[in-house]
């Protein structure tokens, strides 16, 4: 395909594709998928229905297969390989390398699995093996066994030597790792200090020993920080005893930050990350209708809390039309609160040490807030409806509820974390509950005792 017809962003070229598609210029549309990466691809496919997917995906480069299905989610991709024939799976797990192998084997039919594993030479098999024993969200099933290692004893012109011999290094290769004669970490051999270097000096003389390995038991999350603080490219796994058993490279690490973000984002409002946006409609109606009956019955629980007051809204209409006010800023507050408790946990700032000093700051802030919001709202509904009584109610509701908001929003995710319970998918919904259970309680509350 020449300059001009190459497309400049993914926008662009899925335009040109579906404009190929349409005017049935299949060859035109093959021909443009052959510019695409796999991970662009993947995003064309998950922005396209079906069948029109179904299409597409026949279009691509055969050799593209396993890349593509790496990239795409993991409902999209059980679409595509429930339509493809086993030697085709076969065919698209070939160049993958160990690591992105067992990301994608889970997902595929327990018979081509089974081919999979005798297709392989019994190095690669036991590799493979030991890759799928640890938990994908843990180094362990980040890691990567393909790695090089060298002996601290040898010469610089002997790695190199022994480097050429070998022909090939594995992808995302910034260095080497140094072991002892029983395959112990000692350290790392950066290959711009390879190359650079006295080829008589020996490893030892010119290798990194500050470079810190990664545990293989290690939490995904705190593998992406780790290279995050540290800008890292690679870094050695090992286990309990200090053997290398693979490497971790900014690829994998990439893809974590990447399903963190997504998942924080779309938790928000009880998706799930992976869900397909153009899967059947039944099929979405059930993934979303558990949390809007959720959030449904939360809602009848809040109107209950109203139904409590009804003969004091009947003599105090003014309350009626005040109420959200409450609510709303509990529900903000404490939704900030929230949002830090949970943040500062998934990144490992919040311990056992410092959550009661966080804990006390974010009490003391919600008060300040409190105090500060209710001069300004007791302000304006002063000058709104001219009754001070009705004023002052309002501040003093207003200073209980975000006292109230920040102390939820510290309380259900510690209790979420501890009841096992995912806090950025279900938080939401219970600290929205309860502020303004507690908002429309203290308002009431405060209005039947002070106005009636």
């Amino acid at each position: 395909m020449s300059d001009a017809e190459r497309p400049e962003n993914q926008a662009t070229a899925g335009a040109a594709l579906r404009t190929a598609l349409t005017g049935g210029t299949y060859e035109r549309a093959r021909r443009l998928l052959r510019t695409l990466h796999p991970a662009e691809i993947a995003a064309l496919l998950e922005a396209t229905p079906s069948p029109e997917r179904e299409l597409i995906w026949s279009l691509v480069p055969a050799e593209d297969d396993g890349e593509v299905l790496l990239h795409v989610n993991d409902a999209v991709r059980s679409a595509l390989i429930r339509n493809m024939d086993p030697a085709e799976i076969i065919a698209a797990t070939e160049q993958l390398d160990l690591d992105d192998l067992a990301d994608l084997i889970d997902d595929l039919p327990r018979a081509v699995t089974n081919q999979i594993l005798q297709a392989l030479d019994r190095q690669e098999r036991l590799r493979l093996e030991k890759v799928l024993s640890y938990a994908p969200e843990s180094a362990g099933g980040l890691m990567n066994p393909e790695v090089v290692t060298v002996r601290p004893d040898v010469t610089l012109d002997v790695v190199l030597r022994y480097l050429r011999v070998k022909g090939e290094l594995p992808d995302q290769t910034d260095q080497l790792v140094v072991v002892d004669r029983y395959g112990h970490y000692v350290g790392v051999l950066p290959l711009q200090n390879l190359l650079v270097s006295d080829p008589d000096e020996t490893v030892a003389d010119v290798m990194d020993t500050e470079a810190e390995p990664i545990p293989v038991d290690r939490p995904a999350r705190k593998v992406a920080r780790r290279f995050a603080d540290r800008d890292l490219l690679s870094a050695a796994v090992v286990n309990d005893e200090g053997m290398v058993l693979g490497r971790i490279t900014i690829d994998d690490v990439v893809d974590v930050i990447r399903d963190e973000s997504e998942h924080s984002l779309m938790s928000q409002v009880g998706l799930d990350e992976e869900e397909d946006m153009f899967a059947p409609v039944l099929q979405s109606f059930r993934r979303r209708t558990l949390w809007l009956g959720i959030n449904l019955v939360t809602a009848f629980i809040a109107s209950a809390v109203v139904g409590l007051f009804e003969a004091t809204l009947q003599e105090v209409v003014a309350l009626a039309v005040l109420m959200p006010i409450v609510a709303s800023m509990g529900g903000i507050a404490g939704s900030q609160t929230q949002t830090l408790i949970i943040r500062g946990y998934a990144q490992g700032r919040l311990t056992a040490g410092n959550t009661p000093r966080f804990i006390n700051k974010e009490l003391l802030l919600g008060l300040l807030n409190g105090l500060a919001w209710a001069t300004v709202t007791a302000l304006l509904a002063y000058l709104w409806f001219g009754r001070s009584d009705l004023a002052g109610v309002i501040g003093l509701a207003m200073v209980v509820n975000l006292l109230l908001a920040a102390s939820s929003g510290i309380a259900v995710p510690l209790i979420m974390r501890r009841l096992s319970i995912d806090p950025a998918l279900a938080g939401h919904v219970v600290l929205t509950t309860v502020t303004d259970v507690a908002g429309f309680f203290a308002f009431l509350g405060l209005g039947t005792l002070l106005l009636r």
